[in-house]
């Protein structure tokens, strides 16, 4: 695609994205007409934090910042009228743990997203507020924060003929690594962005909240048990946050010693998945996912 109408950042308020959103400001990539942050209104008080710091400064470069958020993905979590779509742990036919489909970063993530991009591009909404597509001939380039450590996730995610993907930080050759290096010289240190209560959480996130973040922990600990009190539609098994299939609050989330990687036969795969879970963030189009339930 080229020349196009609008350049947005898909600004999830990790290291990857904050960096780009900090490489604009100050002049060392072409300044977008827009960063975007999707809100699900379950992040930690730290990334708000972040996020607002982040605003001053996408202010002072002239780049808006747009706050857009499909509605409260704890409270509707616990909407016994919908669906489930947190991807969180049952036992599956193998009596192991597995995951349910992930449906929440679609919802909640992504298309926030697109259709503020639409209205960028000057879309209308119709009569019932759904808002349509842009005008013919109108098109977006997004910059996704995507480091060389995760090439293997590049494609164009969009599947509309508007929108195209742009990876700043692989043109620039650099990995997750490069951007924390700099952003701890701009004096700029960035927290983990996820939900609290994300499944994908590994255990070192799930200590941190315990011991550094009270408030959020006992959110975290209410959160699961309310999830399997609550009666959700259609056929599902007891969820769990954690993938021990026990309360949060009972779950292993300690380190593992020595004796209990033998007596637990763990690899280094084995610990390395539960001490850091397979997400360290999520962003609009950087939540991965694990292996789901059918």
């Amino acid at each position: 695609m080229t020349n196009p109408d609008v350049t947005v950042l898909s600004l999830g308020a990790g290291v990857q994205s904050s960096a780009l959103a900090l490489l604009a400001c100050e002049g060392q990539l072409p300044k977008p007409d827009a960063a975007i942050f999707a809100d699900t209104r379950w992040e930690p008080r730290a990334v708000y934090e972040h996020l607002d710091r982040l605003a001053v400064a996408l202010d002072r470069a002239g780049i808006p910042l747009y706050r857009v958020s499909w509605g409260d993905l704890r409270a509707d979590t616990m909407d016994e009228t919908k669906y489930l779509r947190l991807p969180a742990f049952v036992k599956g036919r193998d009596g192991r743990a597995a995951m349910l489909r992930r449906q929440c970063t679609e919802r909640y993530k992504v298309e926030p997203v697109k259709r503020q991009i639409r209205l960028l591009l000057g879309a209308k909404r119709s009569r019932t507020g759904a808002i349509l597509s842009p005008p013919a001939g109108r098109t977006a380039v997004q910059w996704i924060g995507f480091s060389t450590d995760e090439i293997g996730r590049v494609s164009n995610h969009h599947g509309t003929p508007y929108l195209t993907s742009r990876y700043p930080l692989l043109d620039l050759g650099w990995s997750r690594q490069d951007c924390e290096r700099w952003l701890t010289s701009k004096g700029w240190t960035v927290a983990k962005s996820a939900c609290i209560g994300c499944p994908f959480h590994g255990n070192r996130t799930w200590r941190e909240l315990r011991d550094q973040h009270p408030a959020e922990w006992a959110d975290a600990v209410a959160f699961d048990h309310a999830l399997r009190a609550r009666t959700f539609v259609g056929p599902i098994q007891q969820p769990y946050l954690h993938r021990s299939l026990l309360p949060l609050d009972e779950a292993p989330i300690d380190k593992v010693t020595a004796a209990e990687l033998q007596e637990r036969q763990l690899s280094l795969a084995d610990v390395e998945l539960e001490e850091n879970g397979p997400a360290d963030g999520c962003s609009p189009y950087g939540c991965r996912s694990g292996d789901s339930v059918d």
